[in-house]
């Protein structure tokens, strides 16, 4: 079984991406971040997202890339410990630079907010609390 997820985005400004997502709350692996590529670390030890400049990331694929803010490539969802931290990592990257591209939605046992990083990337921030998921 997998041990690892690597997400890999490409990216306009590396620097620019790198300051936004540090002012989330982030912080980088530095064995595998230069100035072509940066690992933001999602979850340390498990889940990373590589931010490759747009020349990089044309290494790994033979297909044009998406523009990011005109259309959508993948949706990235994260899950985090509560509401609150919900509303306070998508206020923090609406601040740092980024947006928001859809308003929250609450599912009841699921609370769900939206941004779009400076690249458009879009990310679902999340919280669920499985004790109130409807029976099937």
């Amino acid at each position: 079984m997998p041990t690892k997820i690597f997400i890999n985005l490409p990216v306009k400004e590396l620097k620019r991406s790198i300051s936004f997502f540090t002012q989330l709350g982030f912080s980088f692996n530095q064995q595998f971040t230069d100035d072509k590529a940066a690992c933001l670390i999602i979850n340390d030890g498990s889940i990373y997202a590589m931010l490759l400049t747009e020349s990089m990331f044309k290494t790994f694929t033979k297909k044009e890339i998406a523009d990011a803010s005109k259309t959508t490539e993948v949706l990235i969802a994260i899950d985090t410990g509560s509401r609150e931290q919900v509303d306070e990592m998508v206020k923090k990257a609406v601040e740092a630079g980024g947006s928001i591209y859809a308003e929250p939605a609450d599912h009841g046992w699921m609370y769900q907010h939206s941004f779009a990083d400076p690249d458009g990337h879009q990310w679902e921030i999340l919280y669920m609390d499985e004790s109130k998921l409807p029976q099937q």
